[in-house]
This record gives structure tokens, C-alpha cells and sequence, in this order.
């Protein structure tokens, strides 16, 4: 079901709204007239984003949140109810990364990715389901990846914990119809490599800078197709016309498309620049001004990476049409 007030009338909470697709979800939200919870670890930055939806008309509120605290995420529930009455909607958005192969990656950051981005999404959704239930319905949107449907190397840890929130959504899912709650949906969206400020703010053990895997999109893109997603409960939803054809892809040759994936993003992540180990904002944030992006947009894909993913489709086609023929 979808909201049961239109946009303009409904109260959304957003975590990981301070900056990149959460930032850009929590103003455009704004300038469709709705209340905003602007949930994130960032002050400074979440004022800023505060500030920005206020100033397109919509009412919006920043609450300090660590998602990997349940107390914190549901006092984050509490306070939006406290300031609007009522709760119509919750995006669970929050995510952090750490790059790095499995074995060099500190124990504990893997954790820690495990908590914020897989956890939180939990804690998020349990707190959600209760202020909606008392409202009478409502929208939870959970933001996972495409790399929670396609794996890539480095990257052990994030990709772990969005498998799990796609399988996560699809069990409470299934428990609200199994016990009569048909007007709480619960969505989740696939964005591709979006232009976050996250790629900056990654745990990084891999000795050079590192960047989203090309094409990258504006977090915009992803933004626009998640409110619709408030309006026109789906499912799944992707974000970025790559990462849906790079799913359909998967589905067809796994084996192939693992291959390719793991050349591609082993080539396309670094950057030739040295970087010193870090833990990033993996266990504290930075405090510095909101950012929409990060600077990756502009990126344009090679010809030679083109060709390598065209091949990689003829591969695929050629795969599916050998199983449709045995």
C-alpha cells in the first residue's frame, strides 16, 4: 500500500541524511511539501541539510544518530513523533564502507559495516513498523545496492550486508502479510554506483585511492526514483539503467558475470594515487559541511570499458541461449 496521506501531509524520516542520496532524498522530499526527519552521526552537515528543506518549504528536523544503536535509532522514532505527531514513513539509508580484501580488512571495521549497514537497517525497520502500525500505515523504504544483488571484491563487508537487507525485507514482508498488516509496505531500492561523499569517507586498506565503479550517477537519480517509491510501493526498485541491466545479467550466467565483475571492479576502483591505511568514518564521522556528491559524476566510461562490458553482455546472451537449448 501506499501512503495513506498524500506527500505533502507526511511526516519521513530519512537516516544517513546528510549527505549523498540520503541529503538528496531529504530535499526533495522538502520541496513536495513534506515534514523531514533528518537523521545522521554529521551536526554540522545535518543542520545544513535542515536548513536547505526548510528553505524549499518543507518542515525538517536533524536528529544525532548512530544507526548501529537500537536505543538511538528508536529515540530517533520518538523524537519525530514528539515533533509532528505521527510517522508515515521511514527510509533506512545510513551505510559506511571499508575497502579492502577480506583477510587485510580489520576484524573489527568488518563488523562495524556489518552493524551500520545491515543492522541499522533492522533496528530502523522494527522502530519503523511500530510508529506505523499506531498511525495506521505507511512506507519503509530500505536503500541496499545492486551489490546486494551482484558481488564485487573489496568491497566484502558492504556487499555482505546489503545481500542481507534485500533478504531482510523480503522476511518482515512476509511476516506483515502473514499477519494482516497490509498497510505497511516495505520497498527496497537498488541503487548503481552513485556520487556519495561515502567513497571519501570509506575505511580503506588497499595502499591507493579508490572510487565507485563506473557509470556513476547523480544522487539525484536515486533520490527521485525513492520517493516515487513512497507513492508506488514496488518491491525492488533500481536506481541507474547499469545496475539493472548488470542484475539481469547475473541472473542469466552468474558464473561469467562473477568473472567479469571481479576484472572490472578490480580495474575501475583504484585510482593511481597512494593512500595511507585508514578507518575513515567507519567507527566516528567527520564533521564537515554536507555534500549532495562527491565529485565522481563526471567520470566518463572508456571505450575500452564499454567494450569489456559489451562482450561481457554478448557472453551473457550466449549463456542464456545455450540453457534455453539443452
Amino acid at each position: 500500500m501506499p501512503l495513506i496521506r498524500d506527500l505533502a501531509d507526511s511526516v519521513v524520516v530519512v537516516t544517513g541524511g546528510s549527505g549523498g542520496i540520503g541529503a538528496a532524498t531529504a530535499l526533495r522530499l522538502a520541496r513536495r511539501g513534506a515534514a523531514v526527519v533528518v537523521g545522521a552521526r554529521r551536526p554540522r552537515a545535518t543542520a545544513h541539510v535542515v536548513s536547505a528543506c526548510q528553505a524549499r518549504g518543507g518542515r525538517a528536523i536533524g536528529v544525532a544518530v548512530d544507526v548501529a544503536d537500537p536505543a538511538a535509532v528508536e529515540a530517533l522514532g520518538r523524537r519525530a513523533v514528539e515533533e509532528f505527531g505521527r510517522l508515515d514513513a521511514w527510509v533506512n539509508n545510513a551505510s559506511v564502507a571499508a575497502y579492502g580484501t577480506f583477510t587485510d580488512e580489520p576484524i573489527d571495521e568488518f563488523r562495524r559495516v556489518i552493524e551500520t549497514d545491515l543492522l541499522g537497517v533492522a533496528y530502523g525497520t522494527r522502530t519503523a513498523i511500530t510508529h506505523l502500525r499506531a498511525t495506521g500505515g505507511g512506507v519503509i523504504v530500505n536503500v541496499a545496492s545492486v551489490l546486494g544483488e551482484v558481488t564485487v571484491p573489496y568491497l566484502s563487508g558492504y556487499t555482505t550486508a546489503k545481500h542481507g537487507v534485500r533478504a531482510l525485507s523480503g522476511a518482515v514482508r512476509q511476516e506483515l502479510r502473514l499477519a494482516g498488516d497490509r498497510q505497511i509496505s516495505v520497498c527496497v531500492l537498488l541503487p548503481s554506483s552513485i556520487d556519495t561523499p561515502m567513497y571519501r569517507h570509506a575505511a580503506n586498506h588497499t595502499g591507493v585511492r579508490v572510487g565507485p565503479i563506473p557509470p556513476v550517477y547523480a544522487p539525484d537519480v536515486a533520490a527521485r526514483r525513492l520517493v516515487r517509491l513512497l507513492e508506488h510501493p514496488r518491491r525492488e526498485a533500481h536506481a541507474g539503467r547499469a545496475g539493472a541491466l548488470l542484475a539481469q545479467q547475473w541472473k542469466l550466467a552468474p558464473g561469467l558475470l562473477e568473472r567479469v565483475m571481479g576484472g572490472y571492479a578490480g580495474r575501475t576502483t583504484f585510482r593511481d594515487e597512494p593512500a595511507a591505511p585508514t578507518s575513515g568514518a567507519v567507527f566516528a564521522p567527520g564533521d564537515d559541511e554536507s555534500a549532495l556528491d562527491g565529485g565522481w559524476h563526471h567520470r566518463r566510461w572508456t571505450a575500452a570499458r564499454l567494450a569489456a562490458l559489451g562482450v561481457a553482455g554478448l557472453g551473457v546472451a550466449f549463456a542464456g541461449w545455450r540453457r534455453a537449448h539443452r
